[in-house]
């Protein structure tokens, strides 16, 4: 009698405490985030310290094009709301359709780091020619480098959904925080995107 007492007891109270857990989960990723935004922070308040502190910005023979950045960043702004389709789909129990939509964002995450190593390669100047070519190196690399953790956590998640049952209506913690690491790489990119290509042309 005392075994089944103290299964019931287990039974009751471990979809609780798999909810605090999952909840414990999402505000861990949230308070690292946190800590990359302050991060980012200082990498954009750096480079408007320098970008006011020059008449002539982006020094001559640094100039960006305005193109293909548009056409990465349209693709990558779209894939959030894909992922978002993702995550629609597995709160209704649509497993299918959930890796359907994480696949294509995986598809386009990587179509975008591919475009910007494009466009590291005709570009024309290096990390250390000047203030503003280190300055749009290490920002725009320190970005792909979380596009490209991104992309592994996409990558698990998809690899985890293969197992029947690992992920339902009820339980998708994973994909969820997934796709919330995956929007704040977008706002990032929007943010360098406006900084490094848009406010240098105008």
């Amino acid at each position: 009698m005392q075994q089944l007492h103290n299964m019931a007891i287990a039974t009751t109270t471990s979809p609780a405490h798999h909810e605090e857990h999952q909840d414990l989960r999402v505000k861990g990723l949230l308070a690292f985030l946190m800590s990359e935004s302050l991060m980012f922070g200082g990498f954009f308040a750096t480079y408007l310290f320098f970008k006011g502190s020059n008449e002539v910005w982006p020094p001559e023979g640094t100039e960006v094009e305005l193109l293909l950045p548009t056409i990465n960043t349209i693709i990558l702004v779209s894939s959030s709301f894909v992922i978002h389709f993702g995550d629609t789909a597995i709160k209704r129990n649509d497993v299918r359709g959930m890796r359907k939509w994480y696949i294509i964002t995986a598809i386009m995450g990587a179509v975008f780091l591919l475009g910007q190593a494009y466009e590291y390669m005709t570009l024309g100047y290096g990390l250390t020619t000047n203030i503003f070519s280190n300055c749009f190196y290490l920002m725009t690399g320190f970005h792909g480098l979380h596009v490209f953790v991104g992309l592994l956590l996409i990558l698990g998640v998809l690899w985890r959904s293969r197992r029947p049952g690992h992920y339902s209506a009820t339980k998708h913690t994973g994909i969820e925080m997934a796709e919330i690491y995956w929007h704040f790489v977008d706002i990032i990119w929007i943010i360098l995107f406006t900084l490094l290509y848009v406010l240098t042309k105008f």
